[in-house]
């Protein structure tokens, strides 16, 4: 998530009359001293004596001399216990004339590291490092800023890039190109894939995603705004039934946005954020920009998981190492409300160290199946990420795992959480992924091999194939998803990264998938001769779709981002 950014303010200079006075007290200073040691030098002698004559009798005149030294010695004692008092009230006031350091943060899941806290402590820079200063008196330490702690470019779903190509006050860029080629094993004629929310089309180069944009933050202030064009402004939407009730199109007005809220930075506790808009869900771990994520086509619990929200954010971090994030939302992954109430839910999220990641991202309340306000749904997503080797300066120089468990039902409304009762149908969701990645040659090279399983009886999460231009509003007879129909899948995905720059990622994948019904693209295709006929999904005469229940993809693709 994009997040207010702070600045570095250089410490202010001196003033020169502090530096002058400062000059007058060493001098002052070394000349007492000076004195100090010549009238030792004139009353002893090498071995630390009073000097005598031949006949050991002190000399008269000495003895003069000595009183007058022990008078000014005292004197001398004195000067030295002011300058040491002015020399310290010198240092307090130079300690209190700097200006905080404000670290700066990135993004989540949509991204990734939340917003900044209040101010680091001041430093003084001196050539290329900055040296930490004290807390000025009468001023509370400052709070570290969250997640701050560590790097957290090797996360699953978070961007590895470690700081932005250009960046400025008000304004930090943001631009996002993912270009695939897929070659789908099952040769589909009409080129279209179904069942993933990442691959739509087979044997053909296209722009799945180009995005433009980046963060505003001025005074507290902040906002994000991130386009999309490329399949994603046609398939996103196409999800999403919501728009199906009422008016204004809400897939035309919203498709070409990805992100778009405004919001609030409070120098509360360790900073609260408070964002209003379209912003990234973080249900199903992988991010939404699949140059942030480890593998191109994530399993099923992320890929049929909420990409976005529609609604109000409120990013609480209590600690540097922990993160509380309610949500309002219309609905799941939907533009508008599909009945007369809106969802609830909410993110924690804790890093107790910098290997270490906890997520449990929960939703309820909402009515989220078109024209039935009386089914309710609730979920639950929960995941680790673990960094269990990190060795820089090895071939195999880093190793993490992620592990992500999913449950969730449909209750009322024909559809039962519990099992089949009376006329109400098992509708519920229980899914698991887990994915381990390598890393070579300082992060040049990527390795991952992960997959995962879900069980979906009711489909009310099932990617609908887009058979004769089906939606999720207008559904098809093809492939029904009424409470109780069956539903098993599981994947396995083989991913190879090649990283010059932090910028780009060249990706080659393997990806199986299979399921219990028949359900991807074969090699008929979805699409009726001449196209689609009559109403989107509608059946038509003659035409029967080839639907398999195994898909093998090889997919190929370019991936950046400044």
């Amino acid at each position: 998530m994009g997040n207010t950014r702070r600045r570095t303010t250089h410490m202010r200079p001196r003033r020169a009359g502090v530096k002058t006075t400062y000059a007058v007290i060493l001098t002052i200073a070394f000349c007492c001293n000076v004195i100090q040691a010549t009238g030792f030098a004139q009353t002893t002698t090498a071995s630390g004596q009073p000097s005598t004559d031949s006949t050991d009798n002190p000399k008269p005149a000495a003895e003069s001399t000595n009183r007058v030294n022990a008078e000014f010695l005292q004197e001398l004692e004195k000067m030295r216990a002011r300058i040491l008092e002015l020399e310290e009230q010198l240092k307090q006031q130079a300690g209190a004339g700097g200006t905080a350091v404000k670290p700066e943060s990135s993004s989540e899941r949509g991204a990734s590291v939340p917003g900044s806290a209040s101010a680091a402590t001041p430093a003084v820079q001196t050539g290329s490092e900055a040296v930490p200063q004290a807390s000025p008196p009468n001023e509370s330490p400052a709070k570290a800023a969250p997640f701050a702690f560590a790097d957290w470019t090797w996360l699953n779903g978070n961007p590895r890039t470690k700081e932005p190509a250009f960046d400025s006050k008000f304004f930090t860029p943001e631009i996002r190109a993912d270009v695939d080629y897929v070659y789908d094993f099952n040769h589909p004629k009409d080129d279209t894939i179904g069942g993933s929310s990442e691959v739509f089309r087979s044997d053909e180069v296209h722009v799945t995603q180009l995005g433009v944009g980046g963060d505003f933050h001025y005074d507290n202030v902040r906002a994000r705004l991130m386009t999309q064009f490329g399949l994603y402004s046609e398939t996103t939407p196409r999800n999403d039934a919501s728009p199906a009730r009422g008016q204004w199109n809400l897939d035309n007005a919203y498709r070409y946005l990805s992100e778009a809220y405004g919001g609030y930075h409070f120098n509360a506790l360790h900073g609260i954020n408070v964002d209003a808009g379209i912003f990234m869900s973080y249900i199903g771990l992988f991010s939404y920009y699949n140059f942030d994520n480890w593998a191109y086509q994530p399993s099923y619990v992320s890929s049929n998981t909420p990409w976005f929200f529609n609604g109000v954010r409120v990013q609480i971090f209590p600690t540097a190492k922990l993160k509380i994030e309610p949500w309002f939302i219309n609905g799941w992954q939907s533009y508008g409300r599909f009945n007369s109430r809106p969802g609830v839910g909410g993110q924690i999220n804790w890093r107790p160290n910098g290997s270490i990641s906890i997520i449990s991202n929960n939703y309820g309340v909402g009515a989220d199946a078109l024209g039935n306000p009386n089914r309710t749904r609730m979920h639950t997503d929960d995941s680790i990420e673990v960094k269990y080797y990190d060795r820089p300066d090895k071939w195999l120089d880093k190793m993490a795992f992620s592990l992500t468990g999913d449950a969730g039902c449909e209750t009322g409304g024909g559809a039962s959480c519990l099992g089949d009762r009376g006329t109400a149908k098992k509708q519920s969701f229980l899914g698991y992924m887990i994915y381990n990645r390598f890393w070579f040659q300082k992060d040049r090279y990527g390795l991952t091999l992960g997959g995962g399983k879900i069980n979906n009886p009711g489909r009310y999460l099932v990617l609908l194939p887009p058979i004769n231009g089906a939606t999720a509003a207008s559904g098809t007879p093809y492939f029904t998803e009424n409470p109780g129909d069956p539903f098993k899948a599981w994947d396995a995905s083989a991913t190879f990264d090649y990283m010059p720059s932090q910028y780009i990622t060249f990706r080659w994948e393997f990806d199986h998938r299979a399921a219990n019904v028949p359900y991807f693209s074969g090699p008929g295709g979805i699409t009726p001769p001449g196209g689609n006929t009559g109403a989107l999904g509608s059946v038509v005469p003659g035409f029967t779709p080839d639907l398999r229940k195994i898909e093998n993809r090889l997919d190929l693709s370019l991936l950046v981002k400044f």
